[in-house]
């Protein structure tokens, strides 16, 4: 689980192109939206696509639901995980 979440890192910095962030910066409980990260919707959009474009793996569910996958580098991995196993 932590090589995915070093990968999530990495393809956070550079799908978003973040350059004042490298990835190590990231602690994987940080929230990457708003407080954390600072990251906004659009952020959001493009992340969404990078995960989509590498993994292979669409996030889908209500609002809330991939509010809540993506609240964290480890709770996206988490999800990625689980949907690798189905």
């Amino acid at each position: 689980m932590l090589d995915l979440e070093r990968e999530l890192k990495e393809l956070i910095v550079s799908a978003l192109n973040l350059e004042d962030v490298a990835p190590e910066d990231i602690d994987s409980d940080e929230a990457l939206f708003v407080e954390g990260l600072g990251l906004d919707s659009i952020d959001g959009l493009e992340l969404g696509v990078a995960i989509r474009k590498k993994y292979k793996i669409k996030v889908q569910g209500s609002k809330e639901e991939i509010r809540a996958i993506f609240e964290t580098v480890r709770t996206l991995a988490r999800y990625l995980k689980r949907q690798e196993s189905n």
